[in-house]
């Protein structure tokens, strides 16, 4: 049975942004630093904090130059198996 979903994609990518925005903030790295810092435009990242909206390369880019890529990394590298036929699956 599929687990309810609370939020919507358009929520979770703000929290991301968020998550992000806050480690930038932490560090003391201006938006345009950081635009610096991983090759993205200052535009894309300002967006990016703003609405959520962002490339997975660009994102990738900003992790790495945050020194958070470990973390995008396992984003999905602990995923439960939600019955026996994936475990079955997986294994074929």
């Amino acid at each position: 049975m599929e687990g309810f979903i609370w939020e919507t994609a358009e929520e979770l990518d703000l929290k991301l942004a968020q998550r992000v925005r806050n480690i930038r903030k932490r560090r003391s790295i201006s938006q345009e630093k950081l635009a610096s810092m991983s090759g993205v435009s200052y535009g894309s990242v300002k967006r990016f904090e703003s609405t959520g909206q962002i490339s997975l390369l660009s994102l990738t880019k900003i992790a790495m130059a945050l020194d958070i890529a470990d973390e995008l990394r396992n984003i999905f590298s602990q995923v439960p198996y939600r019955d026996i036929k994936e475990v079955i699956n997986e294994t074929r």
